[in-house]
């Protein structure tokens, strides 16, 4: 019966957005994920999509015409989008599958001469948005962009949020916001400009040192700005920021103007205005707003490969970012091998438990991301939320893996860990071992300057591809420093992207998470973090290795170590001493003792 209702409440919903397309004359409408600044995560007055679709994951975009509707994702959401789009009417397309039609072939085969295309172009990227106005013109058919049917569908609606503004400070950031500015001028002297337009809020937070709480899951605050030669002009809430952080940013000729101003302020630039903007991350309707007659240099924003190559401060502060984290979660593991079988411990109450042992450590600041916790058969889910419904208890004879992060003040981390509870399977211990190995392996690598990580990913991947496996991912991501999770421009990818991987230099964070997942069984990930080192210079050139900054135990349950290499088990048991070294003197004496035996040295 739930579920009945669920359905008809969006079949219900989707009834509402067909009768204001029809009021409104608009033929096909689309829905992405995204709130106007491309966010990875959205606060909740965004969640347009998964309020009309009932699906829950952070990415994809819904398509509805007349009398179809579809959804599109990728891989990691493939089996909890079938689930909860269930009865709903509409359809999964899985996004790079072979024979599944892309958006933009679907809009070529249902756009009819005539038809209006329409969409809130605040949440559709520039690109994009290009993409779907070309489309419209070949099929004979017109594009509205300034369609925003939420407030039309939405009963209820959440409002915008209001949450304060603070500053990072120096003994955090390592650079003040006046140093950053002059090196983001000195890019657009470069490129002959006088003005940076920017509405990524990541870079704005980065460049002005400034974190708030707007987003979920990352302190980030919604704002556009745009940089000249002697002033900055941010477009924010002012009703968010304390007197002190307002006269803070009046030091650097940083002033505050209503959010939703800067569609107006750009429309009114002139041929003086030669402007830098990345619009690979603007929105569409910004794009649009901007004067025909302003001369724009369109290129990646500088702020992206400044924020993520980190400095020496911040290097430091990770470290004991990573430290606490490792000690909370260190703990979890002890807790959760104690008690598995003595009480009733389920997915969502162990992933309490782990917030909670993070929170117990100063200057924790609240989850990094949305937490994974997968027990059995829902690891092989990759990007799987557990909710009241699919909450399931943990039990004896299965893995369960969680895949979390905190902010600290110090930056932030994301760790996987599996862990066998009980005793498990041989083909569990199988593919652990396999995933275990190429985590190792590519934490071990050392390379000439100048790879990327396109070129190192299939150091993880080789012990999957021998054995005919693969997992549907990328190896690693970069990582912000209290910004979000999931940083550009770095990767661990075997494919090339649609911008090339930029080389990987000193004091980039990168995370090394490989996995495998085997659908109706188990899924296994392990995830480190990594920051890029300069090692041996020489004739040959420079030489660059990884230091791993997550210490947590891989568990020694799970591991077959006659399936791995000599120099594999070297790799684990050194990381299993540096692990003893560092976590054992924060914990109880019982969990010293466990952590002895969890941290051995295996032959």
């Amino acid at each position: 019966m739930e579920h009945m209702e669920a359905d008809m409440s969006v079949l219900d919903r989707i009834e509402r957005l067909r009768n204001v397309m029809e009021q409104q004359k608009i033929d096909c409408y689309i829905i992405p994920t995204d709130d106007y600044h491309h966010s990875e995560y959205v606060g909740d007055y965004f969640k347009f999509r998964e309020y009309i679709t009932g699906f829950t994951g952070s990415a994809g975009t819904a398509v509805f015409t007349k009398d179809k509707a579809g959804l599109w994702t990728d891989g990691r959401y493939f089996i909890q989008a079938e689930a909860q789009l269930k009865g709903s009417g509409i359809t999964l397309y899985k996004s790079g599958e072979s024979d599944v039609p892309t958006i933009e072939e679907f809009l070529k085969s249902e756009l009819k001469e005539e038809d209006v295309l329409g969409f809130d172009g605040r949440t559709v990227t520039y690109a994009q948005g290009n993409r779907y106005c070309h489309i419209a013109d070949e099929n004979g058919a017109s594009l509205k962009y300034c369609l925003d049917f939420a407030q039309n569908v939405w009963k209820d609606r959440p409002e915008m949020s209001m949450e304060p503004v603070f500053s990072l400070k120096d003994e955090y950031t390592g650079e003040k916001n006046g140093s950053k500015l002059e090196r983001i001028r000195e890019k657009m002297k470069e490129n002959g400009c006088n003005a940076h337009i920017l509405s990524s809020l990541d870079d704005i937070a980065w460049l002005l040192n400034i974190r708030g709480n707007d987003i979920a899951y990352c302190p980030l605050v919604l704002s556009y700005a745009i940089v000249y030669n002697n002033s900055v002009e941010l477009f924010a809430d002012i009703r968010k920021f304390s007197d002190d952080i307002v006269n803070l940013l009046a030091e650097n000729q940083v002033k505050i103007y209503p959010y939703e101003e800067i569609y107006r302020v750009v429309s009114e630039m002139t041929s003086e205005d030669k402007v830098l903007l990345d619009s690979a991350i603007m929105n569409y309707s910004l794009y649009q707003a901007i004067s025909k007659e302003a001369v724009i240099v369109d290129k990646q924003n500088p702020e992206i490969l400044m924020k993520s190559v980190k400095n020496e401060t911040q290097a430091e502060n990770l470290r004991k970012a990573h430290l606490k984290d490792a000690v909370a979660h260190t703990k979890f593991m002890y807790w959760l091998k104690k008690n598995i079988g003595r009480m009733e411990i389920t997915e969502l109450s162990a992933s309490a438990k782990l917030e909670e042992l993070r929170a117990e450590q100063e200057h924790f600041l609240g989850p990094s991301f949305g937490p994974i916790s997968a027990y059995g058969e829902h690891g092989a889910i990759v990007h799987y939320s557990a909710d009241e419904r699919s909450n399931v208890p943990l039990k004896e004879g299965k893995l369960f893996m969680t895949d979390t992060g905190g902010h600290y003040m110090e930056g932030s981390t994301d760790i996987t860990r599996t862990v066998a509870l009980g005793e498990v399977g041989n083909t569990e211990k199988e593919h652990f071992t396999l995933v275990a190995r190429a985590m190792l392996r590519l934490a071990n690598t050392v390379f000439l300057y100048g790879c990327s990580g396109a070129n190192l990913d299939c150091i993880a991947r080789e012990v999957f591809w021998k054995e005919g496996l693969n997992f549907n991912h990328g190896t690693g991501h970069g990582v912000g420093y209290l910004l979000n999770i999931h940083e550009g421009p770095i990767n661990f990818r075997w494919k090339e992207g649609e911008r090339p991987a930029p080389a990987l230099e000193e004091n980039m964070v990168i995370t090394d998470e490989p996995g495998i997942y085997i659908e109706g069984s188990h899924g296994i990930r392990l995830e480190n973090e990594l920051l890029v080192r300069k090692t041996v210079k020489n004739e040959y050139g420079q030489f660059m290795n990884f230091e791993i900054l997550t210490y947590v135990p891989i568990d020694l349950d799970a591991i077959l170590p006659e399936k791995m290499s000599t120099e594999e088990k070297e790799m684990l048991n050194h990381y299993h001493k540096q692990v003893y070294e560092k976590v054992s003197p924060y914990l109880s004496e019982e969990e010293r003792i466990w952590l002895k035996e969890y941290t051995r040295a295996v032959k």
